[in-house]
């Protein structure tokens, strides 16, 4: 009969020195996953904000190679879902027909265009299922976009200050210049 007293008192549980143990072990952990875990969102941030970067430099890239590659020949037929034909114009102002749809451009690079306007940049970077996307459409994606003039700024949503995560495209303001594509500036992100 002493024998299973002897194990009912062995099985009362855990002590308080036990329990603060545990507790202070948590503390600590939590101590170092914390700041690792806002690292990571931050990476994450600039990550997409990279992926942004390449689309456009890509999309620029393409969008010049087929102005130059038609020599400002007009398009023979419309372009997909526009009903518009391509003028392959290099000059201040033109057209050049994708598989998405018809982009303005400028000196042969895509233009800066605003929400709503004719498809430049913005649609021709693809950063949105949506060839022509609103800014909502954008947002929802994860990206943010402002137009200023012949400068586009491309940032991301969630920056801890969107005034510091961002890159800049600006489009030619004169024949045989090219688009440039400013280098990202994330200490907001």
């Amino acid at each position: 009969m002493n024998r299973p007293a002897r194990l009912r008192l062995s099985q009362r549980g855990f002590t308080l020195i036990e329990l603060i143990v545990v507790v202070i072990i948590l503390g600590i952990l939590a101590a170092v996953a914390l700041p690792r875990f806002i690292s990571l969102q931050r990476d994450a941030r600039v990550a997409k904000l990279q992926a942004a970067r390449g689309s456009v430099s890509a999309s620029s890239a393409l969008v010049h190679a087929a102005a130059l590659s038609r020599s400002g020949v007009p398009d023979a037929s419309t372009c997909a879902g526009t009903g518009l034909q391509a003028d392959n114009n290099i000059g201040a102002s033109g057209t050049v027909c994708t598989e998405s749809g018809l982009v303005f451009i400028t000196f042969g690079y895509p233009q800066v265009t605003g929400f709503g306007g004719n498809p430049g940049i913005l649609s021709s970077a693809g950063l949105t299922g949506i060839y022509i996307p609103t800014q909502a459409q954008l947002e929802a994606e994860g990206y943010t976009y402002i137009s200023n003039g012949g400068v586009a700024t491309f940032g991301v949503v969630g920056a801890t200050d969107p005034t510091n995560c961002y890159f800049t495209y600006s489009q030619p303001a004169a024949p045989n210049a090219a688009s440039t594509i400013s280098g990202l500036t994330v200490t907001g992100c």
